[in-house]
């Protein structure tokens, strides 16, 4: 074997003890968006916008449109839903690992599942009028959030992928005996 100077040795692949790192805890580039993760980031982007487009369309008694911003302005407890979107994009683009991703799944369906629940409350508990009718119709961007919220809640159960599919980046275990 060949000595070489420390300087042009490539950098080691072994933890602080020496072991090697296991596959799913190797350092993905920022730019990975594979394994659910770009999916779940475009969804929480895509969430973000549908907030503030129009929820529901008021007929009576006067013609009003409300976005989910306006509504959570009006009540406030709306806010939630804005806030789990604003929330999950850091929290999965944050994670580099396989390991980190699978770990951060039941914090990605609990953030996706608050919209979905925002607007099942309103199904729920629809407004109605005290002396004064009132007459409304959901808008398209109230039921996108609550599709864009299940399809998260499925993205965020998968985040990560399975284990046994994982690509590996050096060595392999072919031809060795597994005692």
């Amino acid at each position: 074997m060949e000595l070489r100077p420390l300087e042009k040795l490539p950098p080691p692949l072994r933890d602080h003890d020496g072991i090697p790192t296991m596959p799913e805890h190797e350092a993905l580039p920022w730019t990975y968006l594979g394994r659910q993760k770009g999916v779940l980031g475009l969804f929480g982007l895509c969430g973000m916008g549908l907030f503030f487009l129009p929820w529901i369309h008021v007929t009576l008694p006067d013609a009003y449109i409300l976005s989910g911003f306006d509504l959570a302005r009006i009540r406030g407890w709306q806010f939630g839903a804005f806030v789990a979107w604003m929330v999950l994009v850091p929290t999965i683009l944050s994670r580099r690992s396989i390991a980190k991703m699978r770990g951060a799944r039941v914090v990605a369906a609990f953030l996706s599942a608050i919209p979905g629940l925002t607007v099942g409350i309103f199904l729920a508990f629809p407004q109605k009028g005290g002396l004064v009718p009132v007459r409304f119709e959901y808008e398209w961007a109230f039921w996108a959030t609550l599709a864009l919220s299940l399809a998260s809640l499925v993205a965020a159960f998968r985040l990560g992928g399975r284990l046994d599919d994982m690509p590996v980046t050096r060595g392999t275990s072919v031809g060795q005996h597994v005692h």
